[in-house]
């Protein structure tokens, strides 16, 4: 069967001035789930990304800890969605603030709250795209990456939870709510297998660590 890989990027760097990049450890993680690939014999026919440098350098790990000459693609469409623009609309002047504190629990709090009122709708301020545009753009870059290929081909695709979560929500008609909850509990570098065909798309398994389930690991396992 043909099988798109949705890989959420290695650990980015939280709290730091700039959260867009991999930490030591994320560049590990995407290490280690290149060598897991490589090692299972998995060759990619397509690898894509999305274009925050996060997910560029998640990419570009795996790809090179496979020995593999790909080369990912980048397309905006596997962005995630603007997590400061969310933030601020639900919290007002008060955000920065917020954010400064560094306080990954409240952080956590706050942005399910707001993801869950940027679905609804209820959501006040400027914001770049809508919770459909949002899912929209998502399926649309599930699409793209699958096309045209045989029916044995793997696809590599680093993005982000949010991404994967709104995306494999959808393949499941699932609600808003359930999409939220799959973003929030992804894992960095955990990733999900969907068996496609030109005329459907179907999960196979979702939010996989096996590169980091081991003893000398388990430290490894991150969701920020």
């Amino acid at each position: 069967m043909a099988t798109l890989y949705l890989v959420r990027h290695g650990q980015a760097s939280f709290a730091a001035e700039n959260y867009d990049r991999l930490s030591e450890l994320g560049r590990r993680q995407s290490v280690w789930l290149g060598e897991y690939f490589a090692e299972r014999g998995i060759v990619f026919a397509r690898a894509v990304c999305g274009t925050l440098e996060r997910q560029r350098q998640t990419a570009r790990d795996i790809l090179d800890a496979m020995g593999s000459t790909l080369t990912a693609a980048e397309h905006p469409g596997w962005n995630e969605y603007s997590g400061d623009a969310l933030y601020k609309a639900y919290l007002g002047d008060k955000w920065a603030d917020a954010r400064a504190k560094g306080d990954v629990r409240a952080v956590y709090r706050t942005i399910k709250a707001a993801l869950a009122a940027w679905a609804e709708g209820t959501l006040q301020g400027p914001l770049p795209e809508t919770w459909q545009g949002f899912g929209g753009r998502i399926a649309a870059a599930m699409k793209s990456a699958c096309a045209d290929l045989p029916d044995d081909a793997n696809v590599l695709a680093a993005t982000s939870g949010g991404a994967i979560g709104r995306g494999i929500a959808d393949l499941l008609q699932a609600p808003a709510q359930t999409a939220i909850e799959l973003n929030l509990q992804f894992r960095n570098s955990g990733f999900c297998e969907v068996f496609f065909s030109p005329r459907s798309m179907r999960l196979v398994s979702f939010n996989c660590v096996p590169h980091l389930e081991r003893s000398d690991r388990r430290e490894a396992i991150t969701y920020s």
